[in-house]
């Protein structure tokens, strides 16, 4: 068993690229069983005027699209922000094996807060998840995203 390497610096880049992009700064990135990123994507709900175009289902919907899958099991993503709970249902349709996110989201999120999606009974499937993985540095750009709208 290889040793775990975290792809966080992975996602706050696409989260730094959303945010130059005047998106919200959430980025994500999917990593294959071998350890390689197979998708990468920062927020672009405004660029694309689609509410659903955050990081995680552009991320979702490229490596299921690399991997000719609707399921990605064995799969990791890595996520800026906790999920909310559109992204969270995703994930667990798409059989993600572990989530790995910085930041908690109390407003809108999904997974420690609000509706707890892995925790209801009707989820498909419940992801390990570990929260906190670089939470200064995705709060910090999170902070910084908003102080500048102000």
């Amino acid at each position: 068993m290889s040793p775990f390497t975290s792809h966080m610096q992975a996602a706050l880049d696409e989260a730094r690229a959303a945010a130059t992009r005047g998106e919200v700064p959430v980025g994500a990135v999917i990593v294959a069983p071998d350890g390689s990123i197979v998708a990468r994507a920062g927020n672009r709900t405004r660029e694309l005027h689609d509410p659903t175009a955050h990081a995680e289902i552009l991320a979702l919907r490229a490596a299921c699209a690399a991997a000719g899958s609707e399921r990605l099991p064995g799969h990791d993503l890595y996520v800026t922000l906790e999920p909310c709970p559109m992204c969270a249902s995703a994930i667990s349709q798409a059989r993600i094996a572990r989530l790995y996110y910085g930041a908690a989201d109390p407003k809108s999120g999904g997974v420690a807060h609000g509706p707890r999606v892995f925790d209801h009974p009707q989820a498909h499937h419940v992801p390990q998840v570990y929260d906190g993985i670089d939470a200064r540095a995705a709060e910090s750009l999170l902070r910084s995203f908003f102080d500048r709208l102000r």
